[in-house]
């Protein structure tokens, strides 16, 4: 029983180093990061489109999240109307249930028109419990969850293939994973904190 204690305490200490190691770590060294991400997005021919018919989008550089039972997640982001900044933004999720790992990844979430703005940016806001986001990767996009929606699949931007997405209660949210290994992807649960430009 000792030695399982042992084994079970040395393996858990790994893991919340590694996970400690992804959080910390930067993850790129770019001029501007959310100049860089808007372009990672922008390249994908699922996502495009919504620069174009979104009333408003959020974009997050880096959002790191880790959990072993107890999960959380946390990003700092702006919030752009006419591709103008209007404000900054933050991100939190804390969760519990079946998860293990660390990862970062980026994400974007547009918002189709004034009213869904306006209700994302009234101070706080939490995405419902069948929010669900597609993710993009180069050279192959796959999906995490679509309750309600049809979801984006592309080969990569110079490979062509598009498959309709859709919005879901005014938003579309898409994530491009940096680096990590995560047993549970989810945006449902996340809240945000809204504050406009003085």
């Amino acid at each position: 029983m000792k030695k399982q204690n042992i084994i079970f305490r040395t393996a858990f200490i790994k893991v919340l180093y590694i996970l400690c190691l992804f959080l910390i770590t930067p993850v790129f060294a770019a001029a501007d990061p959310y100049n860089s991400t808007i372009d990672l997005f922008e390249s994908s021919p699922n996502v495009k489109p919504f620069f174009e018919e979104s009333y408003a989008f959020a974009v997050f550089p880096s959002i790191s999240q880790g959990g072993f039972g107890l999960g959380g997640a946390y990003g700092e982001g702006k919030v752009y109307v006419d591709n103008r900044v209007v404000g900054a933004i933050t991100l939190s999720e804390m969760s519990f249930g079946f998860q293990i790992g660390g990862q970062i990844f980026s994400e974007i979430i547009f918002l189709q028109d004034e009213r869904a703005f306006d209700e994302f940016t009234q101070g706080t806001y939490e995405f419902s419990a069948d929010a669900s986001a597609v993710a993009i990767a180069v050279g192959v996009q796959a999906q995490t969850g679509t309750v309600g929606d049809t979801a984006g699949a592309s080969r990569g931007a110079s490979l062509g293939g598009h498959l309709e997405t859709n919005y879901n209660r005014g938003t579309a949210i898409f994530i491009h994973s940096l680096g990590g290994l995560m047993l549970e992807v989810a945006v449902a649960g996340q809240k945000f904190k809204f504050q406009p430009l003085d």
